[in-house]
């Protein structure tokens, strides 16, 4: 029952910090690189049937060329509403459309600008990482409150406390990872 305890709060610690890895490549593949990226225009809000859907839920994309998205509203009614949802949006992009399809080109990024994207780039993985420790502070908190209970033993605690400082710096080693990864293609001209 006791090592059954420490494994509950240990598998637990592992799956928050998995989401917050998780959640951290997902911000950073929202921030543009120059490259077409789907992932910039998927999320936006479009007034489209009398209601407020996201994109992704009324188009499809592609990307024909690096610097290029192609946007395919699943109905032709709704481009009007997509390209308007673009122009409203912050993305800094022009959509031009034909009627079926909007397309949108990403101009080269200036070298200032890719030096700003690095650092909200670096901010993101430095709330990934502080999320990390978040869970890991809970995570004592929880062997803790089992060593206090009378339950464990302070070497069974001790051991699991190693462990979740494993778990810690391997999750994140995969945010800096990631981090680098970004940093390498913001910076790539």
């Amino acid at each position: 029952m006791s090592a059954e305890l420490i494994e509950l709060v240990l598998s637990d610690a592992s799956e928050k910090m998995d989401a917050s890895v998780s959640h951290a490549r997902k911000d950073f593949s929202s921030v543009r690189t120059g490259r077409a990226n789907s992932a910039l225009v998927e999320k936006l809000i479009v007034e489209a049937y009398g209601v407020e859907m996201q994109m992704l839920e009324l188009a499809s994309f592609s990307v024909p060329e690096a610097r290029q998205l192609l946007i395919t509203p699943h109905d032709p009614q709704n481009v009007d509403a997509v390209t308007r949802s673009i122009q409203n949006s912050d993305l800094g992009l022009s959509p031009s459309n034909d009627g079926k399809t909007i397309r949108l080109v990403f101009p080269p990024l200036t070298e200032e600008r890719r030096r700003d994207l690095v650092r909200v780039v670096n901010n993101m993985a430095e709330d990934a990482k502080n999320s990390i420790r978040g869970v890991r502070r809970g995570a004592r908190k929880d062997l803790d409150d089992l060593e206090k209970d009378g339950g464990q033993s302070s070497d069974d605690i001790q051991r699991a406390e190693n462990q979740l400082d494993e778990l810690t710096q391997r999750h994140e080693g995969q945010i800096e990872t990631a981090r680098a990864a970004k940093e390498e293609e913001l910076l790539e001209v």
